[in-house]
Order: C-alpha cells, then structure tokens, then sequence
C-alpha cells in the first residue's frame, strides 16, 4: 500500500459570462474563507463582458482617449488592486482566478507567477500554439522575435534577424498575468485570448508596451476555438503545475457571502 500523501484540492468552477463588478465580489468572498482555513484553493474559470481593468501601475497615456468615450464603445472600466497596468477583457477570452494559499510555495509571489505562465504555456502547447516568456515584458508570447529590444522603451522595434527565439516572426501577446496578495492568498490571476475581439486592445496600451501585437487561439489556428474547453486545459494544467486535486464544484457550492455583496452570482 501506498503512504503517500494526496494531493491537496482546488476547487474549481466554470461560471460563465459575469460582469467584472461581481466576479471580484467573489474574489474577496473566497480571498476571505480562504484565509480563515474554511475552503481549500479554488480556480475560477469565466469570460467577461466587455471591461477595461487598470492595475496600479496604469498611467494616464494608458488609456489615451477619455474614460467617456470609451465607456460609449460598451466598455467598463474598473480600477483594481492588481499589480500591472490597464487590460482589456471580453467575450471569448478566458480568463482564471486562482485564490491560492502561498504558504506551501514558502510565500514566494515570484515562483507562483512563474507557475501561472508556465500553466498558460503548457494549455496553449495543448492547442499546438508555441509559445514563450519574454524577459523584461510581462506575459505570454507567442513564438518568435521579442517585440522590443532588451532595455528599449517606448515603440522601438527589433531590428529583423535579431533576437530570434523559436519563429520567424515577431512574437505576439496572447496571456497576460496581474495578481494581488493579502495575508498569503492571491486573488486576480491570468487572461489568455482565445475567440475574443482584438480591437479594443488597439484603443489603450496594453500592459503598458507601445510596441505590443496581441494575438489569439483563433488568430494563430485560424480557427474558432471554444472558451471553455481551453478553459479545461488551464485548469487540468494548473493543477498538474501546483500539484493539486481537482474537484470540480457548482457556483452554487461557493462560500454564499459572495450574494450578499454581489446577489448576481449564479
């Protein structure tokens, strides 16, 4: 017989399209349970309606047009507590929430960012999408030359045949990570693109690089792709990169202080 130890859970859920404003209600609902020892890790998988986050390092060229107008285009706009700078969400991107006690990683934020890009790597090699980390630029890239050169700013580009990391073209962004820690638990997470509107990544700075071409599942496949099935991806993914049992759970099984805050949440 066997004396090793299981693994220990995370509980995860698919909730659908919900609104930004109660996605984070739950957050801080599950943040809260989670520090208190009531529930183990969870992963919330979702898509967005079309929303506008701005992490605390967004500046004011981040958004370069005024909040109405985008707002007029359909757009929410939210500031948030995550580290990193404004990004977009939206119908066919999938977006995951780990609330995660950092306590068995020792409380190392870095090795757990360094996890959620290798997750995000290894669902989208899944796919049959290479793709890369970028020193110096936060993210996941597709394969290929590095947008910038090391230790450019503003929209300086790689000059062809320089930098060639996997591919014979440019990289392209395709994930992006922004997390926030209170107490050793992590709220927010990761974004990656997988059937979702591209434009409104044109009208900000994305992650705040000039010199940014977003990219998705779809772009690089040349197909539609569905949200939800790389959302398995991620989670089967995640689990294996934290050492985690998955346990699947109903919206409706989530700590209930999250209704009282946001009463939408399904």
């Amino acid at each position: 017989m066997s004396t090793a130890s299981a693994a220990p859970p995370v509980w995860t859920a698919w909730l659908g399209t919900i609104p930004y404003g109660e996605a984070l209600a739950l957050q801080k609902a599950l943040e809260g349970a989670r520090q208190r020892g009531e529930i183990p890790d969870v992963l919330l998988l979702l898509e967005h309606p079309p929303v506008y986050t701005k992490g605390r390092r967004t500046g004011a060229d981040d958004l370069p047009m005024s909040e109405d107008w985008y707002r007029a285009q359909g757009i929410e706009i939210f500031d948030v507590d995550r580290g990193g700078q404004v990004t977009y969400h939206g119908p066919g991107q999938l977006v995951a929430y780990p609330i995660v006690d950092l306590g068995p990683l020792g409380g190392d934020v870095h090795e757990y960012v360094r996890g959620l890009e290798r997750t995000m790597i290894a669902a989208l090699g899944d796919f049959g999408v290479p793709a890369q980390v970028i020193p110096g630029l936060t993210g996941v890239w597709t394969a290929g030359r590095p947008p910038i050169a090391p230790g450019a700013t503003g929209p300086q580009r790689t000059p062809v045949g320089e930098g060639t990391l996997g591919g014979e073209d440019e990289a392209r962004k395709i994930g992006s990570i922004g997390i926030h820690v209170s107490r050793g638990v992590t709220t927010h997470g990761l974004a990656v693109n997988v059937s979702n509107d591209l434009r409104p990544f044109e009208w900000v700075v994305p992650c705040g690089i000039n010199a940014v071409r977003m990219t998705s599942l779809a772009e690089e496949l040349d197909a539609e792709q569905d949200v939800r099935a790389f959302g398995d991806a991620v989670r089967d993914r995640f689990a294996e990169e934290f050492g985690r049992e998955i346990r699947e759970v109903e919206p409706s099984e989530l700590p209930r202080a999250e209704a009282e805050v946001a009463g939408q949440v399904p």
